[in-house]
């Protein structure tokens, strides 16, 4: 047994919550401090969880604390986690990584050069609903696969969230905010992307805030609100993947990849653990594919697990920086090709994270 990585998180707004609700069945982490720019939200927290409140800056000298949790809003996560490396610590970060691949390159070649880790959210592939779409895949069970079809679409947050105007801002859009989950289930599954064409739209509609506080009040919109991108696998795989905050209703398939003998309905890349659906030749109809691949019961905070016992193990994590920016740049492609009218050949490339075999645990694996 490996001693628990000790976490310190930076940022405890809603998405901390899921973080903090998975610590306990995690034995390889153990949070030690919470900071915010609201120290009194941060008081609340800590004391909610045990653990100490400290500032930014305390935080980050502490001794204590061998990695930080980055879940500070995107505009900042390339200048918190840059800090995070500079005080000799590893980095998890909500995603995106950053606002584009370019602003992400220092980061990274920062913490390569000083030995430290840089992951990145979304770990929901490591769960059993991609991980067992991806086993159907790499043991051939629709034959070679030659196309995915990834859809996501809302009317727009404004209509839920209380405070949506980061969503329309940069960093923010149905790209950034939806598209690291389907592009990294690609990736992970049909590996890396070398071109990609795109188009997107930017809607004329007016949004107002619908609830809270602040509802009927404006949210101006700096972002495309509708993006199309034909993505081509260095495998030889073409992906078609479409993210919208214009659609007010729709019947179109959310994640399905097809092969030379069948289809595979791949579960939302949002969550964790839903269903996959099988259709092959043999069988001529869709059946049901019992989880045999991912961690079990994984929520957030698992790619930061499996982070810690990579490093105490000394093999790649699997939601790597690496990983987050080739999707990154997927993401800036795709509005570039719209504006240059061209084809981008992207720069960067990674391997197919390692599999999540059936019975793992971030701990053990």
């Amino acid at each position: 047994m490996t001693e628990p990585l000790r976490i310190g998180v930076i940022g405890v707004g809603v998405i901390s919550a899921q973080y903090f609700d998975a610590f306990p069945s995690l034995p390889g982490l153990r949070l030690v401090a919470v900071a915010d720019l609201d120290m009194a939200r941060a008081a609340q927290v800590a004391e909610e969880q045990g653990v100490e409140a400290r500032t930014v800056d305390e935080l980050l000298a502490s001794d204590d604390v061998d990695a930080v949790l980055n879940l500070t809003i995107p505009a900042v996560h390339v200048e918190v986690g840059t800090r995070i490396l500079e005080s000799g610590k590893h980095v998890y970060a909500e995603k995106p990584l950053a606002l584009s691949p370019d602003e992400a390159a220092p980061m990274l070649e920062l913490a390569e050069q000083r030995g430290l880790r840089v992951g990145s959210a979304p770990d929901t592939v490591l769960g059993t609903g991609i991980q067992t779409a991806r086993r159907l895949v790499d043991d051939g069970a629709i034959g070679q696969v030659l196309t995915a079809d990834a859809h996501w679409s809302a009317p727009g947050h404004e209509r839920w969230h209380p405070n949506p105007f980061f969503y329309y801002q940069a960093g923010g859009g149905p790209l950034l905010d939806m598209g690291p989950y389907y592009l990294t289930a690609l990736v992970t599954m049909l590996g890396p992307v070398v071109r990609v064409s795109g188009v997107s739209i930017r809607s004329p509609r007016e949004r107002t805030v619908g609830t809270g506080p602040r509802a009927g009040e404006a949210v101006p919109v700096a972002v495309d609100t509708g993006v199309s991108g034909i993505l081509e696998h260095a495998s030889g795989a073409v992906s078609r993947i479409s993210m919208s905050f214009d659609t007010w209703a729709t019947r179109m398939p959310l994640f399905e990849v097809h092969g030379t003998e069948g289809s595979i309905a791949v579960p939302d890349p949002n969550r964790f653990a839903d269903p996959v659906e099988v259709w092959t030749t043999s069988d001529q109809e869709w059946r049901t594919v019992e989880p045999n691949a991912g961690y079990e019961g994984a929520g957030r905070g698992y790619g930061l697990a499996d982070m810690g016992h990579a490093i105490a193990t000394g093999r790649p994590h699997r939601a790597s920086g690496a990983l987050a920016q080739h999707v990154l740049e997927i993401m800036d492609a795709i509005p570039r090709s719209s504006s240059e009218h061209a084809v981008i050949t992207l720069t960067t490339t990674v391997d197919r994270p390692e599999a999540v075999p059936e019975g793992a645990t971030p701990d053990t694996w």
